[in-house]
C-alpha cells in the first residue's frame, strides 16, 4: 500500500502522536467492496479483509483495537482491551496502542492532547452524536479541554445527507443552537426532510465542552465515489479506518 493512498490529518498534533485515515484505494477486495475494505462484518470475504488488514498493519506499531460498533456511546480503554469489544470509541495512553474507528459515511473523530499523553478514536453517526459519544470520549480522556485537539475525518457531506424531521428534532431538543443561528446544522431539503451537517454537529458538541482546536471536515464520502466507501450511496459496501496512536 502506497502512502499516498491514505489521508494524513493536517493538524498541529505533537510529533509523537501519529494518525492516518485509509481510503478505498489499493487492497484485495473485489466487487462492491473493491479496494482496501477493512470491515470484517461488512459481508466481504473474510480472507480478503484479513489481507487488507495485514497490508495496513505493516505501517502500524501494533494491530489496531477493532471495535464492534453499535452507534452507541461506550468508550473503551484500548491499552488493556482484548478481542473486539462492543464500543464506539477507544482511547489510549500507552505508546504503541492503536485506536481505530471504521466508517462509511459516519463521522470518524480523532482526538489528542497537546502533550501527546492521550489519544482517542470515535465513531460518530447521527445516533452516536445525538446520544453523546463525543462527550463520553472527552470525559474518559480526562484532560483539560483547552489542551485538546480534534480532527474530523471523512463523512457524508451535508448536501448528500438528508434526514427526517425526527433527527433534526432530537438534536434541537438537546441543543437549540443546532437548528438556528450561525451554528445551524440543518438546512431544508425535500418536504419534511432536512440536510444534516455531521461536521457542524460535531463542532458544536466539541465547542460546548470547550474544545475549539478543531481541524478537518472537508470531505464527502457520498460524492467522492472513487476515494471513499459510502453506505448511503451503495447500500452494500466496505469500510475505511481512522487510526491514531502514540509513537513508541
Amino acid at each position: 500500500m502506497k502512502t499516498h493512498s491514505w489521508i494524513v490529518p493536517d493538524w498541529p498534533a505533537p510529533p509523537k502522536v501519529r494518525a492516518l485515515i485509509t481510503t478505498r484505494a489499493g487492497g484485495a477486495s473485489g466487487g462492491v467492496y473493491a479496494g482496501l475494505n477493512l470491515g470484517l462484518l461488512s459481508g466481504d470475504d473474510a480472507e480478503d479483509v484479513a489481507r487488507n488488514r495485514a497490508r495496513l498493519r505493516q505501517w502500524l506499531p501494533a494491530e489496531p483495537l477493532w471495535l464492534r460498533q453499535v452507534h452507541g456511546t461506550t468508550v473503551v480503554e484500548a491499552d488493556d482491551a482484548e478481542g473486539s469489544p462492543e464500543a464506539d470509541a477507544a482511547l489510549a495512553r500507552r505508546a504503541g496502542t492503536v485506536c481505530a474507528a471504521l466508517t462509511a459515511d459516519c463521522l470518524p473523530l480523532l482526538l489528542c492532547d497537546e502533550d501527546g499523553t492521550t489519544v482517542a478514536a470515535v465513531h460518530a453517526g447521527w445516533r452516536g452524536l445525538c446520544a453523546g459519544v463525543i462527550e463520553r470520549a472527552l470525559q474518559a480522556m480526562d484532560r483539560p479541554a483547552d489542551t485538546l485537539l480534534a480532527y474530523l475525518g471523512p463523512a457524508i457531506g451535508p448536501t448528500a445527507y438528508e434526514v427526517g424531521a425526527e433527527v433534526r428534532d432530537a438534536f434541537i431538543a438537546a441543543d437549540a443552537e443546532a437548528g438556528a443561528g450561525s451554528a445551524a446544522a440543518f438546512a431544508p431539503g425535500r418536504p419534511g426532510r432536512f440536510h444534516a451537517d455531521l461536521y457542524a454537529l460535531a463542532r458544536l458538541r466539541l465547542a460546548r465542552r470547550g474544545v475549539t482546536k478543531v481541524y478537518g471536515g472537508g470531505y464527502c464520502t457520498y460524492t467522492e465515489r472513487e476515494r471513499f466507501y459510502s453506505y448511503r450511496r451503495d447500500g452494500v459496501t466496505g469500510r475505511m479506518a481512522s487510526l491514531i496512536w502514540i509513537e513508541p
